[in-house]
């Protein structure tokens, strides 16, 4: 059977309707940064999933060719996760205003024998399957860019998390739930207060999309910048929004 990172670290995709508290480990990730409204058709969210899932199904299939990384196992696809920020402050998730406004990092974890020279052949390979991507593909071999898959590998380190049932816009009611639990075990927040997101699709100032996908690079370590996190369980387009399932993750320390 093929390896499920869901079923195999519980722990960490499948929490209770209650608040945890939980120590996520170093993990390698494909990445791509961006800003705007996810919603947008054909925007910069919807080419990054394009990526991500094109570069994930890549390295997967290489069972089926004359070449896999170095440790290969059959596994499944690991679900969509984002890191989220907009305007000035810590961003919760609790305060959207203006999608538009949002910035973000969406992320695909792979197997630990996913390794840059692995990374690069997918890119390679992904950039022959799918000429509108090879733009993309062929930049990540330069610096940190919205709009750019990279592999990126980091810990989280202490963080609290919840499973929200139902649509993405009724999130607010869940995370309250974070936050009384954080109190209650003296716990304080450690999200990043960003600089503006304003209106026009890009973030202002050091904390831009590409500055926070730098950060994320960190070699197993936290980063210095750690974010809202939720991870997608259910797919929207085929799910029912009272059915969909999203783990909800905010670092913390102690107080």
């Amino acid at each position: 059977m093929p390896f499920d990172f869901k079923k195999e670290c519980k722990d960490l995709y499948m929490p209770k309707a209650n608040p945890v508290f939980v120590e996520v480990p170093p993990m390698t990730f494909l990445a791509v940064a961006g800003t705007g409204d996810p919603n947008e058709p054909d925007g910069a969210y919807s080419k990054a999933l394009e990526l991500l899932y094109g570069l994930s199904y890549t390295v997967k299939m290489s069972k089926m060719g004359a070449w896999q990384p170095e440790g290969y196992f059959d596994y499944v696809v690991p679900p969509l996760e984002g890191l989220w920020w907009a305007g000035a402050g810590a961003f919760d998730g609790t305060s959207i205003v203006d999608k538009r406004a949002l910035s973000w990092v969406s992320l695909i974890r792979q197997p630990d024998f996913v390794t840059p020279d692995a990374f690069a052949w997918a890119c390679t390979e992904l950039a022959k399957k799918k000429p509108a991507l090879a733009e993309a593909c062929e930049a990540a071999s330069g610096g940190h860019a919205e709009g750019v898959p990279r592999l990126v590998r980091f810990a989280e380190g202490p963080c609290v998390q919840i499973m929200h049932r139902g649509p993405y816009d009724d999130e607010p009611e869940t995370i309250a739930k974070l936050t009384a639990y954080m109190q209650d075990e003296k716990l304080t927040c450690d999200i990043a207060e960003g600089g503006e997101s304003p209106e026009g699709h890009a973030a202002a100032g050091a904390f831009d999309a590409a500055a926070v996908l730098a950060a994320l690079d960190a070699n197993g370590a936290v980063p210095g910048i750690r974010l809202h996190h939720e991870i997608y369980l259910g797919d929207p387009r085929r799910t029912r929004p009272e059915n969909l399932k999203t783990v909800i993750r905010h670092p913390v320390r102690r107080a």
